[in-house]
């Protein structure tokens, strides 16, 4: 089964895997590069208002990678208010300005929207048909976002918080994000990778949910997460 998002390899069929790479990439992984937004948190928040600096110097970077591998997704980038309120310039600059080498080069892009997923939707929409395909990693906010995800060809990941029974909320979005744009993800790192779920338990999980067979399930991960990766080659 695929991992539609961690930063390790635990030996799943697939891994897309976003930086920090905490492990090689293995035959039959994605990769995926971006500068993370917590990277524009204080303290590692640069001192400019735009982009600068290292921060500068890491997007050329991407853009010099993305011209040597045509297998390289972008990611994981956004915004995030679960740490900081106020979302700084520099943070917002970084994402869009990553969301142009996407779509400038025709790469999938791992998303993260933390507390302000509109936000980050809204962003994604003016690109609409530049940038093939989306997943919004982590995404656990209410229905009311998903037609305007499908209209991006976007894809939701579900992830280890479908295993809390007092997830509520999560289990019922859960329902009702449609068979064809339904993914599952560990979240994986160097540092929870002994305690996180593994996807096929979240799966298992969220078949259960969704009163499906496993089986019947797991096929539909594996053509979405071939669906959100096949413009890599």
């Amino acid at each position: 089964m695929t991992d539609a998002h961690c930063h390790i390899a635990r030996g799943e069929k697939r891994h897309f895997l976003c930086e920090p790479l905490d492990s090689g990439v293995g035959e039959g992984d994605v990769a995926f590069a971006g500068l993370h937004p917590w990277k524009f948190l204080a303290p590692n928040m640069v001192e400019a208002d735009d982009v600068c600096g290292t921060a500068q110097k890491a997007i050329e970077g991407l853009r010099e990678r993305l011209k040597a591998s045509s297998r390289l997704g972008v990611g994981e980038i956004g915004l995030d208010r679960l740490k900081e309120r106020t979302i700084s310039a520099a943070m917002r600059s970084a994402f869009i300005r990553q969301l142009e080498l996407a779509a400038e080069f025709g790469r999938p892009a791992v998303l993260h929207g933390a507390k302000c997923w509109g936000e980050v939707v809204a962003a994604c929409r003016t690109r609409k048909g530049r940038i093939p395909a989306f997943l919004f990693h982590g995404f656990s906010r209410s229905g009311g976002l998903i037609p305007d995800i499908i209209d991006l060809n976007g894809f939701i990941s579900i992830g280890p918080a479908l295993l809390n029974d007092h997830a509520v909320n999560y289990r019922e979005l859960a329902k009702t994000i449609p068979a064809g744009r339904i993914l599952v993800e560990s979240d994986a790192t160097a540092e929870n990778a002994q305690t996180v779920a593994k996807v096929d338990e979240i799966a298992g999980k969220l078949a259960e949910i969704r009163g499906v067979p496993f089986e019947e399930l797991e096929k539909t991960l594996e053509e979405n997460a071939t669906r959100f990766t096949e413009s890599l080659i």
